[in-house]
């Protein structure tokens, strides 16, 4: 048997703005049966992943499930329903059979679309195709979506548009909410090791008085109570190492960065960090100590010390190869910079095609160098030593060669991975390090780093011998999860401007907006205004007072003056008697009891207000279920009993 087209299904070749009224349309009409498409909540018994590993078991019972899910793909054949429904956890297919659920559910099935989020009970079976499904019993829609989900064959593939709506390419995508996932328990598996080594988690400031801790250039706000420029973090280190001067041996930090600087596969002006001090150590001491971090992360999210990124298995077992800078730009190139001074090192550069224009010391040229001749070549897990001092501002001058520091970058498939030191401690070298800044930044060096005064003094208070360290959780998430762009492991990635002629989707809500502001309930032409003031009386909370205002409109309103018209007057002064208690300040306790009751009340009286509005049936309806409350169920089915 052929699937047949259903309204489920939409036809991708009407625009966005008719696909979206069909859909409203569909929700109208639910609610004129009666059913709310934006219900409060669901009862799950199972996830989908949890169906799926106890299915022998709950088909051999036959066992009832509950399980809710979006809907992603929906055939009709004949009297039957097939569908996909997917969790957070997979995805499972649906059975609807009219038998089972019955003619006027049936029918309503047809004013489901993929997309929405439905739940359904039922029990498991297998099909003839061999497929673990859920034959329904019942269903209830728990969201009504307005827009219709990418073509289930082209996908969302825009990658601007994967970026910029992330929620849709989550949906559309299960290998990306996967990556994410992943990145979660990568997080997860560097905060249990940390925290089995001794390192305590802290927060420092976000808004700082002072930038300081990298190369970098900062975003500039202003603080208007204390009319003073404030900087957003470009590193958290400066703020760390004075909890080391304060007496904490080991400390980290997972903190949101922030540089106002190039995008491109491997910045993001937003990043995540993570940073750690370990008092009484050294680089040596922190080598060893990330090798051992990332060999217990891989294994935890992978059971093994292998990973593969693009052409390359990467193996995360240690040691690791240990490098001079130097050394490695000899080996690469031939030419040893260890004793050459600033023109000599220049004059090399420019022998190996290096662009030199702004290098502006020794050190800039090494690095110009390394950057572009050995960086690329580094695949296996590298620790590149010993910088030079110029480059280096916050790092212990080397012990055996004062014109580096004792500094290391790991290099995994030819990017950073990590950056530490020895750290500075002696308050002199220190400022010295900083005045050298300062005369960068005279130069034009828009990355250099101001003097921190109060840095400076924590330093005069004395820190004692530290290792540092810190590595950027989005690149090690993008090496582990196999992901070339920084954009692909961020939930969120800073985007430009959407482009012009785009028509935003609150556009096309809005003539939506106003038709439900306009409809009127057409259950004897009681006006929609009724319902609406009776939603916003709902609002109230146990305990919150309700506005004197609020209720004199709503007494005043058209919609009463007409109820009270219709003879309705014993329904209104019953209502009006629970209101007035709820609105009354001397009441005390009574009167939080009646005000957390409000929403229930009203609630039950829009499910009479649909079923009849004869006043002496509403009155006798009214009462039964008010007496039923707080289950509005049994006050429902109470009040219709009533109805006879």
């Amino acid at each position: 048997m052929t699937d047949e087209q259903h309204s489920g299904t939409d036809d991708a070749r009407l625009p966005i703005e008719k696909l979206i009224r069909t859909r409203h349309e569909k929700a109208e009409a639910l609610r004129a049966s009666g059913i709310d498409p934006f219900p409060y909540r669901f009862e799950r018994s199972h996830t989908v992943a949890s169906v799926v590993a106890s299915f022998e078991s709950l088909s051999s019972d036959e066992s009832d499930v509950a399980i809710a899910g979006r809907v992603m793909t929906i055939r009709k054949m004949g009297k039957v329903y097939f569908a996909d429904i997917a969790d957070m956890t997979g995805r499972i297919q649906i059975y609807l059979r009219k038998e089972d659920v019955g003619a006027e559910a049936f029918e309503r099935f047809s004013l489901i679309d993929m997309g929405d989020i439905l739940g359904v009970h039922g029990t498991v079976f297998i099909t003839k195709t061999g497929e673990q499904t859920i034959a329904v019993q019942t269903f209830e829609l728990l969201t009504k979506a307005y827009h219709p989900l990418p073509d289930k064959h082209a996908g969302l593939t825009d990658k601007e548009m994967r970026y910029r709506r992330r929620y849709v390419d989550l949906i559309a995508n299960p290998e990306v909410r996967e990556t994410f996932i992943k990145r979660s328990r990568i997080i997860q598996a560097i905060r249990e090791f940390l925290n089995d080594n001794g390192f305590l988690e802290v927060e420092t400031p976000i808004l700082q008085p002072l930038y300081g801790g990298a190369a970098a250039r900062p975003f500039v706000t202003h603080h208007n109570t204390l009319d003073i420029e404030m900087y957003l973090r470009i590193a958290d280190e400066l703020y760390l190492k004075r909890l080391v001067v304060g007496g904490y041996d080991k400390v980290w930090e997972l903190c949101k960065d922030f540089r106002n600087e190039g995008m491109d596969r491997l910045h993001n002006p937003e990043f995540t960090m993570i940073e750690l001090y370990w008092a009484y150590a050294d680089y040596r001491d922190m080598a060893a100590l990330f090798e051992r971090l990332l060999r217990y992360t891989v294994h935890d999210l992978y059971g093994r010390y292998t990973v593969t990124y693009g052409d390359h298995e990467i193996d995360f077992e240690p040691p690791f190869r240990w490098v001079s800078m130097i050394d490695s730009i000899r080996e690469t190139t031939n030419i040893d910079f260890t004793d050459l001074e600033f023109d000599d090192a220049l004059t090399e550069a420019r022998r190996l095609d290096i662009e030199t224009d702004g290098l502006i010391n020794r050190g800039k040229v090494i690095e110009a160098v390394w950057e572009t001749k050995v960086e690329p070549t580094l695949i296996q897990p590298t620790f590149i030593t010993d910088f030079p001092v110029e480059i280096s501002p916050l790092a212990k001058r080397h012990r055996d060669d004062p014109r580096l520091t004792e500094r290391f970058e790991l290099f995994i498939a030819g990017q950073e991975t990590g950056n530490a030191f020895s750290e500075l401690n002696d308050p002199l070298d220190q400022l010295g390090r900083f005045l050298q800044q300062g005369k960068a930044m005279e130069a034009g060096d828009e990355e250099a780093q101001p003097l921190d005064d109060d840095f400076i003094t924590a330093l005069a208070y004395g820190m004692p011998p530290t290792a540092g360290l810190g590595f950027g959780v989005d690149r090690l998430v993008m090496l582990l999860t196999n992901q070339h762009s920084i954009r692909d492991v961020l939930f969120f990635p800073q985007m430009k401007e959407m482009k012009e002629g785009t028509t935003p989707v609150s556009q096309m809500l809005s003539p939506l907006l106003e038709d439900s502001q306009n409809r009127e309930v057409q259950t004897d032409g009681v006006p929609a205004d009724f319902l609406e003031n009776l939603t916003l009386l709902a609002l109230a909370r146990a305990g919150t007072k309700v506005h004197p205002t609020v209720l004199r409109d709503f007494w005043d309103s058209q919609a009463v003056q007409l109820l009270r018209e219709e003879g309705h007057g014993n329904l209104l002064d019953d209502l009006g008697n629970i209101v007035k208690t709820a609105a009354d300040d001397s009441a005390g306790k009574k009167q939080k009891k009646a005000v957390a009751k409000l929403p229930k009340l009203f609630q039950l009286l829009t499910e009479l207000l649909q079923v009849t509005t004869d006043p002496d049936q509403l009155l006798v309806a009214w009462r039964a279920g008010k007496d039923a409350l707080p289950n509005l169920e049994a006050a429902v089915a109470r009040a219709r009993e009533a109805l006879g």
